[in-house]
């Protein structure tokens, strides 16, 4: 298949960098790995993968006022202190 597309030149292929990981969740067991492997490196590093709030804001694609709109969404779950902590310029 993937043959076929570069052939037909609709194929774009992008090396991840460092720090990133493909995981395969097409099984139940493989999408439990996966899950694993996130709330592990999340616990063990404290760094919280795929926040998209984050993300959003980081690249400029919300403002500090929007951001602390997802903080009062989310309250005083361990995500919403997560973007609390951004908004307020703990975490950079």
């Amino acid at each position: 298949m993937n043959e076929m597309y570069i052939k037909e030149e609709r194929l774009i292929v992008q090396q991840l960098g460092r720090g990133c990981a493909w995981l395969d969740t097409g099984t139940i067991h493989s999408l439990i790995d996966a899950s694993n492997f996130v709330k592990t490196v999340q616990e063990r590093t404290g760094v919280s993968i795929s926040a998209i709030e984050e993300i959003a804001y980081t690249n400029g694609w919300i403002d500090r006022d929007r951001l602390r709109n997802s903080v009062a969404f989310y309250g005083k779950s361990t995500y919403g202190r997560h973007l609390k902590a951004i908004a307020d310029g703990r975490i950079f």
